[in-house]
């Protein structure tokens, strides 16, 4: 094994560990489920770093392991699957923008995106079998509206929060996220 690829795996196993930790931290929206919290900022920023294909299997394991040690939440294996691995995996697609001008803010942005899209879908297919629901005292009879809804509510300021700490490191982890400490 390459030199690299250990400092690739074990960045990917801090970072992740990282937003285990940050997970903890979380400011609960719902008991279902959906939360603001800084989880996401190590895995973009190790996807910035290392590129597309990294940055989601780092989201992947991520997800799985947040279900299994955080206090998850899932109707089937199917919303396990999707709400966890894959929509933390999509959080690995920031690697697109790697290497671009500001593309800390635009991966960021897709990313999240990226995952609401995940969350959305799972929120169509999944759990629309508890349509009617009541949300904030309006009572949604379809699944797309209250997807659309309740996962907005926390996929927004987790945007916002993601996007703008990503800002924030952009500079300072400058030539750390253009890999210029490995020459």
């Amino acid at each position: 094994m390459s030199r690299i690829s250990v400092r690739v795996l074990t960045e990917g196993a801090v970072l992740i560990a990282l937003s285990l930790m940050l997970s903890y931290a979380e400011l609960r929206l719902w008991y279902q489920g959906g939360s603001v919290d800084l989880v996401m900022v190590p895995l973009l920023i190790y996807a910035l770093r290392w590129g597309a294909g990294w940055g989601v299997c780092a989201g992947f394991l991520f997800g799985f392991l947040e279900y299994i040690l955080g206090n998850g939440f899932a109707l089937t294996w199917t919303s396990i699957l999707l709400d966890y691995s894959v929509a933390y995996a999509a959080v690995g697609l920031a690697g697109l923008f790697r290497g671009r001008t500001s593309g800390v803010i635009w991966g960021a942005v897709a990313a999240c995106l990226s995952r609401f899209i995940v969350h959305f879908i799972s929120g169509i297919t999944i759990y629309r079998i508890i349509a009617p629901t009541e949300f904030f005292r309006m009572t949604f009879t379809s699944p797309w509206l209250y997807s659309l809804v309740y996962n907005g509510t926390y996929m927004l300021p987790n945007t916002i929060l993601a996007v703008f700490v990503c800002a924030l490191l952009a500079k300072p982890l400058g030539r750390y996220l253009r890999r210029e400490d490995l020459n």
